[in-house]
């Protein structure tokens, strides 16, 4: 697959590649503070033991070993010549006694060379730092064959104590690998969202499209069937041409507003906003609105000179979808009642309705894509649920604050907050 140089796509693999550069970072620090501590933990317990060597050769008339004494086998194993016969008790004493003077905390265990038996005899496990000490080790020391005199040191929990010390360091590494983790799978469910968003909206617009043609076919010839069909001995069919009419032109707005809304989420809407006068728009989409709901009575709460800044023809489509939905879910005659209030900042405009309402539950949703409430006149009234979930964009994109409130005893609010600088 294509790899394409999206803005989406470019930010992921920044995001990406900043993380994984840090984390690789973070631990070629850890590994080169490790290494640095190792070494110092190394030099520290040279010191310690060469004070042991000095402190076993006080009161001897012995001199002290022209070379280092001290000689590192391993990383956790030292040798000490010490070239002068030594009781084991003073020898542990002196190293626990250096040890902790050089700050080491960590447990050891010793042995001595013995000449009878020509082996390394096991001293005894000593416990310096806090935690429990573990099992008696019964480790062999191997023999070293160039000393004659001499004892060996072994840290069997030396890495765990350098560990230890690196706490921080762990714990922002491990905080490092989490943030990354978590970040892929965002990755991986926005790229699933995205996916699924580009399916839904080839899938409207390859269905929208295929419906066109055979819808405008149907409307042509309904039209040409109903007109001539316009006499009285043709009730019957008058009626059904006409229902066939009416419900491919409603059939046709459907499809619409579903191409419109596929659109506008694909490209983004665009707004050019003007001042205008809301009772000029009002009139006009109260003309369009009586020609099918004759009855239809609309309170004008403000001042007729009241103008607002806003793009005219999503305006227009806004006022006209929220008295349009009040109408589909109402059990009476219309009523809408629209005001303004005025602060010092912001500007209220509320559009209220006697319809049959929403739940409090089903509130926070009413904007939400495709949303209807199964319940009551809402299980007649057909459509797909995109009316005010156009509404809602057209206000974010005015930057408006848009709220659906309980209108008592029945009904719905919806009203939108205007900035007075934006008004």
């Amino acid at each position: 697959m294509k790899f394409k140089f999206t803005k989406l796509n470019i930010i992921i693999v920044a995001g990406f590649c900043a993380i994984i550069g840090i984390l690789i970072a973070q631990i070629l620090w850890t590994r080169e503070a490790f290494d640095l501590e190792e070494k110092k933990f190394s030099g520290n317990v040279r010191l310690a033991l060469l004070e042991v060597v000095k402190s076993l050769y006080e009161g001897t008339n012995h001199e002290l070993p022209p070379v280092n004494p001290v000689r590192k086998m391993a990383n956790d194993y030292f040798v000490v010549n010490v070239e002068n016969d030594f009781e084991p008790q003073v020898l542990e004493f002196y190293l626990k006694k250096e040890l902790q003077k050089f700050g080491i905390q960590t447990n050891f265990e010793y042995a001595l060379y013995n000449c009878e038996s020509d082996k390394m005899v096991y001293g005894d496990f000593v416990q310096l730092s806090d935690h429990a000490p573990e099992t008696a080790h019964q480790i062999e020391f191997p023999k070293h064959k160039s000393f004659v005199y001499y004892f060996a040191i072994r840290f069997p929990e030396q890495t765990s104590y350098l560990l230890g010390n690196f706490k921080v360091w762990i714990f922002a590494t491990a905080a490092l690998v989490l943030i990354l983790l978590i970040y892929l799978y965002s990755v991986i469910m926005l790229l699933q969202q995205k996916r699924y968003g580009e399916l839904q909206r080839d899938f409207i617009n390859n269905m929208t499209h295929e419906f066109k043609t055979p819808l405008s076919s149907i409307l042509l010839a309904s039209n040409y069937l109903e007109k001539k069909t316009q006499s009285p001995e043709h009730q019957k069919l008058n009626a059904y041409s006409k229902i066939i009419v009416d419900q491919s032109l409603q059939l046709n707005k459907h499809i619409e507003n579903l191409l419109t809304m596929a659109k506008s989420e694909h490209g983004g809407m665009q707004i050019c906003v003007e001042r205008i006068r809301f009772t000029d728009l009002l009139n006009e989409v109260e003309g369009n609105l009586r020609l099918k709901v004759p009855d239809l009575v609309i309170k004008r709460l403000f001042d007729a000179d009241f103008e607002l800044v806003a793009d005219p023809f999503h305006f227009k489509n806004v006022v006209f979808n929220i008295i349009d939905n009040s109408i589909k879910y109402c059990n009476q005659s219309p009523e809408i009642s629209i005001a303004v209030e005025e602060s010092a900042s912001a500007i209220l405009l509320r559009f209220g309705d006697n319809g049959i309402g929403v739940q409090t539950k089903a509130l926070p949703h009413v904007f939400d894509k495709f949303f209807r409430e199964n319940t009551g006149k809402r299980n007649e009234v057909r459509g797909f649920g995109l009316g005010l979930h156009y509404v809602k964009r057209v206000a974010n994109l005015h930057k408006w604050k848009i709220t659906a409130l309980h209108n008592k005893p029945s009904g719905l609010i919806i009203q939108f907050e205007m900035k007075k600088h934006e008004s």
